[in-house]
Formats: C-alpha cells, structure tokens, sequence
C-alpha cells in the first residue's frame, strides 16, 4: 500500500512536498574561543574531542543507556557510513549498551548456521515459534539458501530473524543498518515494536545525507587486507605505510596490523568502477530515505556529510574536514612522499563542498539525540 501511494502519480503534491522540503541542515561544530586541533584518526585524540564538543551529552546518554534502550534504523545510500558512524557512537558511549545489526552480515550468519545441523535446528526451532508470513517458513528457508544480492529475502523472515538477535542481546540498544531497504518495509518498521513483541522502546531513524561524489571516491579506492580484512582507502584513509610498485608505476597500501607482517592491501573486484555499476541501488536508497523523511509519528536524526566551502569556516574546524592524499616516489630519497591537501568537490547540487570525518557527524548524531529522548 505504502509503495503504491508513493510511487503512485495522483500524489503529485506528496512527491513535490518532500521534494522540496527534503534538506539536511548543516550541523555547527566549531566552538568560539577554542584554538586547540585533534588528530581525529587516534583513538585517544578523539575521546578528548568528543569530551570538548560533546562532553555533557554524552554523560545524559551514558545515563539513560544503564537503564533504557531504544531502536534506531540507519538509512542512507550505500557507502555512506551506516556502521562507522554506529561504531564511533558505540566506540564514545560504551559497547556495553550498543548493538550494531548489520542486517546483511546477519543473514550471511544465518546461512552458516543452516550448514550445521545443531545450529540449523536450534535456528529453525526459533523461526517455527516466531515466524510469520504470506509464503511458509520452509519456502522462505529456500529463498536463504538461494539468494543473490539482487533477490531480496522474504520481510516477515527478516524480522524474525531481528527478533532472534534482539534474543541474544537483552537490555541493548540496537543500531539496524539495512532494514529497511524497500518502500514497503518502511511500513513494517514503523510497526517494528508491536511486531517484535519483545520491547517498546522509542524508535528512530537516522538518515544519512552524502553526496555521491564522495561516495564514488570511496568506492574507488577502497582496499583490504587480504589477512585481518581491515578496510581503507588510498585517497581517504591510507595506513602509516605506503608502499611504491614500480614495475606497474602505482601505489598501494601496507597493513598497519603486526599480525600481517606488511601485507599489502587489496581492491576489490569492481571498485574501481566507482558508484557505476550501483546507480540502481543509489536511487532506491535515495527513494527510501525521502519517504521516511516525510512520515509522521516517529522523530528523525539528519546527518550530514558535506559542507559548502564557503560556509565551512562558519560550522566546522579545519581539522573536521576530510583531508585527501595522493603520492610521490622520490628516486633521490627511495621513498614515498604523501601529499595531504583539503579535499573539494562538487555536492550532487555541484556546489564546491568539503567532506566531514565521522567524529563531526556523530556530534551532531549525538546531540540531536539528547534532544530526541529529551535528556
């Protein structure tokens, strides 16, 4: 019903209203009369960030999680930080009170489990207890266990299986990164509580706004250990080490982690076409995202990656803004020499735009928060 109405061309004055009312504010970090900078990339620097920007909000947070919960739905395009920005939440609040469900890393759990015959009991027992739908639980089984990535399984086995983790974790707030991921599923998670069964708390989503050029950059230089599987990227985020293939003239990065003794890292197979062969699923996420942002009855977090280069001086420090680096080898010296430099590109309004670490935008994801659970 909700994806008729939405799709449907006798709501023209929906699809304009949220249209033209579907803007992220830019969120102000900078504080007057603070000249101090953080090296965002280290654990400790960023714990002292987050007490200067954040310190009072994060103490109301930390107080409500040793008693309360709440479920919050992460929607945004693919790549746009669903899980970092979860993780860096969890990482300041306390991995005590936080879950990060990744929905996609739950269902390729689930199709392990089927491979084991205790486990695939255990696991079907619970689905024959809490499972509901249109089809029967053994045809959604079959879907699982043929699945592909353009094929997406059965809603109703997909909150069951939510149900299951929420199970395994008691009294955690759950951060759901990829649910929903139709328009229809919209509906069912704004009646997630009631289905669930198990806990009331207050809901939210968090929507996350990021341009596509930034996006595609991530994509395209994303690499990984092919040992330990850390992700990075040769643009955004290099390791402390870069190394210099000179037959091939190109640059890779080293491992950071002992344990892999300098392996090098890795790209994946069609990253380097960029967002190219994902434009499909960008404009669906765009869709979900805009239509969530329209819904009455459940409060939203709008986060925001890109700033204007001509307002960032306003809103935000220079040492929050996402630095891009790109690589000399020099024969003389027989190394490599990394140039780091601001890093400006056109938003998808082709404005000239900065992009934002993540310590910014969880502030923001933060103290919007507070607010929202009037803390």
């Amino acid at each position: 019903m909700l994806k008729k109405l939405l799709s449907s061309k006798s709501s023209p004055k929906l699809l304009q209203s949220i249209k033209e009312n579907f803007e992220f504010p830019i969120f102000k970090t900078k504080m007057g009369g603070v000249s101090r900078s953080f090296d965002l990339s280290k654990p400790e620097e960023r714990r002292k960030y987050f007490q200067l920007k954040a310190g009072s909000e994060i103490k109301k947070l930390k107080r409500y999680l040793k008693h309360n919960t709440f479920i919050a739905y992460l929607l945004g395009k693919k790549n746009s930080g669903k899980g970092t920005y979860s993780k860096m939440f969890e990482e300041i609040v306390g991995k005590d009170y936080i879950i990060h469900l990744s929905v996609g890393d739950l269902v390729r759990g689930v199709e392990e489990e089927i491979k084991d015959k205790k486990r695939r009991k255990e696991l079907i027992d619970f689905l024959k207890q809490n499972y509901r739908g249109y089809i029967s639980l053994e045809e959604s089984l079959r879907a699982l266990q043929s699945r592909s990535t353009k094929n997406l399984l059965p809603t109703e086995l997909i909150l069951a299986l939510i149900k299951r983790e929420i199970d395994k974790h008691p009294k955690k707030t759950l951060f759901i990164d990829g649910f929903p991921r139709e328009l229809d599923q919209i509906a069912y998670s704004l009646f997630f509580r009631d289905l669930a069964g198990y806990r009331y708390d207050p809901d939210i989503f968090i929507l996350i706004s990021v341009p596509e050029a930034v996006i595609n950059e991530r994509i395209k230089y994303r690499v990984v250990c092919p040992i330990c599987h850390t992700p990075r990227n040769l643009r955004l985020a290099p390791t402390s080490k870069i190394g210099y293939d000179k037959k091939k003239k190109t640059f890779y990065l080293i491992c950071d982690n002992p344990k892999c003794k300098g392996a090098r890292m890795v790209q994946k197979e069609g990253d380097r076409f960029g967002i190219r062969l994902i434009k499909k699923r960008l404009k669906l996420d765009e869709r979900l995202m805009r239509y969530a942002f329209s819904l009455y009855g459940i409060p939203k977090i709008l986060l925001r990656n890109a700033v204007p280069v001509k307002e960032a001086e306003r809103y935000v420090d220079d040492y929050e803004i996402t630095p891009i680096f790109s690589y000399k080898w020099s024969d003389k010296e027989k190394k490599v020499k990394i140039i780091k430099k601001p890093w400006i590109f056109p938003d998808d309004k082709r404005i000239p735009s900065y992009s934002l670490l993540p310590a910014p935008v969880v502030v923001s994801m933060i103290k919007q928060m507070v607010k929202i659970l009037n803390l």
